[in-house]
């Protein structure tokens, strides 16, 4: 029988980890109940670890009674980490935790992180040079404290060398039943979906993002171009013109626009003006037409191409998902 371990972490949670630990326990747990049923056997050990016997999280509002201290633990197959609460303490607060993790990860062990959990597996240097994601609000610290992964902050889940990631908050559940399927099988995994009503090959969290803008960079000159940029949504905006009004050079000024945001400057204006957008579809019954004039397009084609890199959706369908006024 393989193993599967859930981290309960010492410190640094709040009620998403709590989420993350009892329910990926019970759809495991279900899993192995169902192949069992159906012919097959248990497949899976399924225990909760930590550093103590009793983990208290959330700050003290709920508890967990962990089975096994991870000293216990010689050899597990699949590690999951849940979503953390104050994730730059990540590292410091569960120094025992990250490094079993990376001597397990060198034994063979496969790891999933949910949401924030990716902070504390960047921490231990087991992300550096892979794709990653975690919640989009956590995006822009994420990359200004592991410069060495490469976030992927659109996607849902990641699968690389072992190592699985996901985006923010309940999507943990996208990831669990991801995981069901390959560790279990399709037929499995659409049993669980089913049973827990979680919509099956979700791929993106890109409808979710709400779009700000990196703007605890430092860099004065970049943070009044995005000011100036925030403020010409009905303009067309020259790159070149935008450059020459901050007299920088447009090679440097994009190197700087990109090390300062992650975005090209290009990038963030087409990402200002489509959250503005999007904000127009959730509140009013504009047209598509009307407010695509409103943030600074003519061409449908372009709008309607723009809008979907960002959301994964079109504008209409976003409209239609958002607006409850504007499909009565």
């Amino acid at each position: 029988m393989k193993h599967i371990t859930i981290i309960a972490p010492d410190g640094q949670t709040n009620l998403g980890t709590v989420a993350c630990i009892a329910g990926a326990y019970e759809i495991f747990t279900r899993a192995n109940e169902f192949h069992k049923e159906n012919g097959g056997k248990e497949l899976f050990k399924i225990e909760i670890a930590g550093i103590t016997q009793n983990t208290d999280l959330a700050s003290g509002l709920f508890s967990v009674k962990t089975h096994a201290h991870i000293s216990e633990i010689d050899k597990t197959n699949l590690i999951i980490i849940p979503s953390l609460g104050s994730y730059e303490k990540a590292q410091k607060g569960n120094v025992g935790i990250v490094d079993w993790i990376v001597r397990q990860y060198k034994n063979g062990a496969e790891i999933a992180t949910m949401c924030s959990g990716a902070f504390m597996l960047a921490s231990a240097g087991l992300l550096d040079g892979k794709n990653c994601s975690t919640h989009w609000n956590y995006a822009n610290k994420f990359r200004t404290l592991f410069p060495n992964v490469n976030l992927q902050a659109d996607e849902l889940i990641t699968d690389e060398n072992g190592i699985y990631t996901n985006g923010g908050a309940y999507s943990f559940l996208n990831l669990t039943l991801y995981l069901v399927e390959k560790y279990y099988d399709r037929q499995t995994a659409i049993f669980c979906s089913k049973v827990f009503q979680i919509e099956m090959d979700r791929q993106s969290q890109s409808p979710f993002i709400i779009f700000k803008g990196q703007k605890q960079h430092g860099d004065e000159m970049v943070q009044e171009a995005q000011a100036y940029i925030e403020s010409q949504l009905t303009t067309k905006i020259s790159m070149e013109s935008l450059s020459s009004k901050f007299s920088v050079g447009r090679r440097n000024f994009d190197r700087r626009f990109i090390k300062a945001t992650g975005n090209t400057p290009i990038e963030y204006v087409q990402r200002v003006k489509v959250e503005s957008a999007k904000k127009s579809f959730e509140t009013t019954r504009k047209t598509i037409n009307e407010v695509m004039y409103e943030v600074g397009y003519s061409d449908l084609k372009a709008f309607r191409e723009i809008f979907r890199r960002f959301t994964g959706i079109s504008p209409l369908a976003y409209r239609n998902k958002y607006n409850k006024e504007a499909i009565v």
